[in-house]
């Protein structure tokens, strides 16, 4: 009888190599595919961001309003100059003028200057008074002369000035008193600009000793 165990156990051996590599063959497909790279005949799918979607992250964003300006948007904020309101005494000088001497008339004017950065108004009349070195009132407060009060808009550097009167003590025989000051206030203000006085002396009681001032007018005098 032949013997064909040689033959039967080189055609299992052939067999078993042929399922192992197979098998190998398979295991190595598999990790090809789950590596990411596409395999002939596989679709590439690709994902295109949304409107307002950051790609990095997949968090949504908000886009600006269509017609925004970087001023628009939110965080920033617009600023523009201040340029109206009344001036305030901080933000004002006083100086009195030369005299203008005339018809027996002894005539200053008072010149308030804006000092600040801003452009500013003044309307109406300023308030007036003489004072000693202790800085006590010397005579009456000056009477509001005729007129027609307008607004002065004063740009930075800028003046407006009123008119200070009094008949000449010599002319008309009032009682006379040398101040050392004159507080000037600015309309609708409540504190003071003091200001030197070197003019002499002024009329402070008796006949003819009223002391009159103008409302304020654009400029520094007549």
């Amino acid at each position: 009888m032949p013997n064909t165990s040689q033959p039967v156990r080189r055609t299992a051996l052939l067999a078993s190599a042929v399922a192992l590599l197979g098998l190998l063959t398979a295991c190595g497909d598999e990790n090809a595919t789950s590596s990411g790279t596409p395999q002939p005949g596989e679709t590439t799918r690709t994902t295109s961001a949304e409107p307002g979607t950051d790609t990095a992250t997949g968090t949504a964003t908000t886009a600006p309003a269509v017609g925004a300006t970087p001023s628009d948007t939110a965080g920033s904020a617009s600023s523009s100059a201040r340029t109206d309101g009344r001036c305030h005494t901080s933000e004002l000088r006083a100086s009195v003028g030369r005299v203008d001497p005339g018809a027996g008339q002894r005539n200053f004017p008072v010149v308030l200057t804006n000092t600040s950065d801003r452009t500013c108004t003044v309307y109406g009349y300023p308030g007036a008074a003489f004072v000693d070195a202790s800085g006590r009132q010397v005579g009456p407060d000056p009477e509001r002369g005729p007129g027609s009060p307008e607004t002065v808009t004063l740009a930075p550097g800028r003046s407006a000035w009123a008119g200070l009167s009094f008949s000449s003590p010599e002319i008309s025989g009032a009682r006379t008193a040398t101040p050392a000051a004159l507080l000037v206030t600015p309309p609708d203000e409540r504190e003071p600009l003091k200001v030197e006085w070197t003019a002499g002396a002024v009329p402070v009681g008796g006949n003819a000793s009223s002391v009159s001032v103008t409302a304020l007018d654009a400029g520094t005098g007549p």
